[in-house]
C-alpha cells in the first residue's frame, strides 16, 4: 500500500456548488468549501448509499452492480482492498494506480452504469444513489487496519449476521486467506 506524506496531497473543490448565504448555509445544496484529498496512487475508505435507504437494490440486484464494477475497474484500473455490499449502501478500500488520483471518476461511472442497468429492470425508480459520496484517505497500516475492520464489520453492526465471516457480500474471506498466506511468507522467510 502506498501512504503518501501529507506534503504530496492535493486538494480539489467540488465544481458546480451554490454559493453560501450571509448566513452561512448553502442556499439549497452542499457547502462550497468542501475538499476531497487527491494522492495520486493513494489508498481510500469509501461509504456509497442509495438515495432511499429503504430499498435494496444493492443486493437485489448484485449481478448489475458487481458487473458496473467489473467494467469500470477494466477501464479505469484500481485495486479493491476490502469491500462489503449491504442492502442499501456499500463500504470500499481501494488503491489508486501510480499517478492516478479520480476515484470520483470511477465512482460517477459505477453509480451512472447500475442506474442505467436497474432503470431497465425497474423502470419506476427515481434517483438510485445519494448524489455524493464519503472519503478518507488512508494515512497508514494502523489506519487501513481500522478501516478494513470496520468494512468488515458493518454486516455485524447493522445486525444482519452475528459474525462477520457470515456474510456472504463481502470481501473478508478473501482479506483473512491474503493475511494468512502474508503470515506463511514471514514464517518461510525465517531461519
Amino acid at each position: 500500500m502506498r501512504v503518501s506524506p501529507l506534503s504530496a496531497i492535493s486538494y480539489e473543490p467540488l465544481r458546480g456548488w451554490s454559493a453560501v448565504s450571509s448566513s452561512g448555509i448553502a442556499q439549497g445544496r452542499p457547502m462550497p468549501n468542501y475538499r476531497r484529498a487527491l494522492i495520486p496512487g493513494g489508498t481510500y475508505f469509501f461509504t456509497v448509499a442509495l438515495a432511499d435507504r429503504r430499498l435494496t437494490l444493492l443486493l437485489s440486484h448484485i449481478d448489475l452492480l458487481r458487473a458496473a464494477y467489473a467494467e469500470t475497474a477494466r477501464g479505469h484500473p484500481f485495486k479493491t482492498r476490502a469491500i462489503v455490499l449491504l442492502p442499501e449502501h456499500l463500504h470500499a478500500i481501494w488503491t489508486l494506480p501510480p499517478g492516478d488520483c479520480d476515484f470520483s471518476g470511477r465512482w460517477k461511472l459505477i453509480k451512472e452504469r447500475f442506474s442505467r442497468a436497474v432503470r431497465r429492470v425497474e423502470p419506476a425508480l427515481g434517483q438510485v444513489w445519494q448524489p455524493r459520496f464519503w472519503e478518507h484517505a488512508i494515512r497508514d497500516e494502523r489506519d487501513f487496519e481500522t478501516h478494513a475492520d470496520y468494512v468488515h464489520r458493518n454486516p455485524v453492526k447493522h445486525g444482519f449476521v452475528r459474525d462477520a465471516i457470515d456474510w456472504p457480500y463481502s470481501s473478508i474471506r478473501r482479506y483473512i486467506a491474503h493475511a494468512r498466506i502474508a503470515c506463511r511468507k514471514r514464517d518461510d522467510s525465517e531461519p
